[in-house]
């Protein structure tokens, strides 16, 4: 089969090249053409089409200062898929740009899997009529977008979260997780570390580095260091960060050596909260309290971070616009540290969205699901392919 896969960011290209593992483990003829990032290729064996370091631009603001671009990745995309005729489209969230390329595929007959659902149930919950109307079926990774969807008279399938497996294996794989990123980094071996997560994109870093710098100059006794994301150059984070140590590629093991971490909203919550890491979500916007304000009433959950969601009830404290301060964030801080009054909370807390969650492996099911599916449509429509046994 020839698969076409669509990855708009960071967090989705790693679990899309799980995706790619897994295609090929059900589908040894697999072949790749897809929009993401070095870990996908690596999968695939080629390059992306297109790098979604190219395409990961946030808010109606950064869209509309890089709409040249924006445009001409979705007319480069639609021609690949027009001209290939891929066996199937893969969408992994990012679903302003996704959404229409699925309708570029259903107009030519290519059945669309959508593999984690776009946050529709948190904003913009018009977009399922869309998903319904051109997603033939949608593999979920958090367990309370089933009965969300099925509200909506659609059924879906939550094929377990992969992070649980990630978080799992590395987990077994570290050893004295702190004095070893001690000694890896060249931090003393007593180091009290916290862990700055600012977002994997510019604009995510820009606006909420400053924040968590500014709010750990008031625990001079702790080491804040920063977790640099994929695609994004070291010296950008001098530009608010002079003489905090920044790393790259080793955010898990920076996270499982931290006594707490300040974490921006998004996928790196959940990878925190299964690593059993204490963290403060935080998210700033420009004009945040407009934003706010105006915003606020158009979302649909009481929570934005993914432990709270997972769990139903508040794990982790959420600074959010205008509430995301120095002082607020410090103040937080100060409750999960050793010793602070939420600590334990939040770590029994984490337990629970574990239970929640399962251990199914998300990869593997969504694979072997779309793997058997196309090949029922190739039989309906009288193409016979032989089916894989293992």
């Amino acid at each position: 089969m020839n698969y076409f896969i669509s990855v708009g960011e960071a967090s989705g290209d790693i679990h899309a090249a799980a995706l790619i593992r897994s295609l090929r483990e059900v589908d040894s003829h697999a072949r790749f053409t897809f929009l993401g990032g070095d870990l996908m290729a690596a999968e695939a064996g080629h390059d992306p089409l297109i790098h979604y370091r190219d395409m990961a631009f946030m808010g109606f603001v950064e869209v509309a200062r890089h709409l040249p671009k924006v445009l001409g990745n979705l007319s480069a995309a639609r021609r690949a898929i027009e001209k290939e005729r891929p066996d199937a489209l893969i969408l992994v969230d990012y679903p302003s740009f996704n959404l229409k390329l699925a309708k570029t595929a259903a107009k030519l007959g290519i059945p669309v899997y959508y593999y984690i659902s776009p946050k529709v149930w948190a904003w913009k919950e018009y977009r399922v009529k869309s998903i319904k109307r051109l997603v033939r079926h949608l593999y979920s990774i958090l367990p309370f977008e089933v009965p969300f969807y099925a509200r909506h008279d659609y059924d879906i399938t939550y094929a377990g979260n992969p992070s649980v497996e990630e978080v799992d294996s590395r987990l077994d794989e570290i050893m004295s997780p702190r004095q070893t990123f001690c000694y890896a980094h060249n931090l003393p071996a007593d180091s009290r570390i916290v862990a700055l997560v600012p977002g994997s994109r510019r604009a995510e870093i820009r606006q909420n580095l400053p924040v968590m710098v500014e709010a750990m100059v008031r625990f001079p006794d702790l080491t804040p260091v920063i977790a640099a994301a994929p695609g994004i150059e070291l010296d950008y984070y001098d530009r608010f960060a002079e003489d905090i140590p920044v790393v790259k590629d080793c955010t898990f093991e920076l996270l499982a050596s931290s006594i707490a971490a300040l974490v921006t909203s998004g996928t790196a919550t959940l990878e925190t909260a299964l690593i059993g890491t204490p963290q403060v979500v935080l998210y700033r916007n420009n004009g945040s309290r407009i934003i706010y304000t105006l915003g606020r009433p158009l979302i649909r959950t009481p929570w934005v971070s993914l432990p709270n969601l997972i769990a139903g009830r508040p794990i982790v404290s959420e600074l959010l616009f205008h509430r995301c301060t120095p002082e607020n964030v410090a103040a937080e801080l100060e409750t999960i540290l050793p010793g602070g009054n939420r600590r334990n909370e939040m770590i029994d807390g984490y337990a629970d969205m574990r239970r929640l969650l399962g251990k199914s492996s998300a990869a593997q099911v969504t694979a072997e699901s779309i793997y058997s599916d196309l090949i029922d449509i190739q039989h309906q429509s009288g193409a016979v392919t032989p089916r894989l046994i293992h």
